[in-house]
């Protein structure tokens, strides 16, 4: 694994992945913009969907064995965490200021 491809927190998700092989972690693959065929090739093959010639960040949900894989791709340049966000839909309780 080359964790000089990885943000902190995807390395820090890594430490605590139980199983390898699951497929839990979501993250984003920031590559080269110019992918030959041989890499559109392992992204497709990891279940990335929308490769294309033109995006250069992909978006996937991958097993630790997986972007353990990527990092050592010589296209990719970059491997970072996605994490899910929450809204928030509660009013603060402000005190309205009187003039």
């Amino acid at each position: 694994m080359n964790y000089q491809k990885l943000d902190a927190a995807l390395a820090t998700a890594l430490n605590d992945v139980q199983d390898p092989q699951d497929i839990s972690l979501g993250v984003f693959i920031h590559t080269e913009p110019i992918l030959n065929s041989a890499a559109t090739a392992v992204l497709e093959g990891l279940g990335v969907s929308g490769v294309n010639s033109g995006k250069n960040i992909f978006t996937a949900t991958l097993s630790a064995n997986a972007i353990s894989q990527l990092s050592e791709q010589p296209w990719v340049q970059y491997l970072k965490r996605s994490q899910q966000l929450s809204l928030v839909n509660k009013r603060r309780n402000t005190p309205k200021l009187g003039v």
